[in-house]
């Protein structure tokens, strides 16, 4: 059995997803924020005003702040090539919550991770 390290469970061939082309902007610092963004393929950048602070590939989830403190977006998220996305509700991340016990404890590992390189390159 593959060991899975990223966030493919909800990327199956049955989900709904959202298509954006290179460049396209997926939502944009200050704008309200709903949900978080699993990407079955492609690539995003974040950005805080200009400066490029991550770029994401295939499984990787972004915008999960939103679910997690309600704020809105506190960063740029745009299509560096064309993008397929699943969006997750808060309902859904809930759902998924509390069927898998494991999956929090994902969005926990990746939200630590990215927490501690923002402190690296703060200081």
């Amino acid at each position: 059995m593959k060991h899975d390290t990223g966030f493919s469970i909800l990327t199956g061939n049955d989900i709904a997803v959202r298509l954006f082309k290179a460049g396209d902007v997926i939502f944009r610092e200050g704008d309200e924020a709903t949900e978080l963004f699993v990407i079955k393929s492609g690539q995003v950048r974040i950005q805080i005003g200009n400066r490029t602070v991550a770029e994401f590939g295939q499984d990787s989830i972004f915008g999960e702040m939103a679910l997690i403190d309600s704020e809105p977006r506190s960063a740029t998220a745009t299509a560096i090539a064309d993008v397929e996305l699943v969006p997750v509700s808060e309902r859904q991340f809930l759902f998924l919550v509390s069927q898998t016990p494991y999956f929090a404890l994902k969005v926990m590992r990746v939200l630590a991770q990215r927490l501690r390189v923002t402190n690296k390159t703060a200081g």
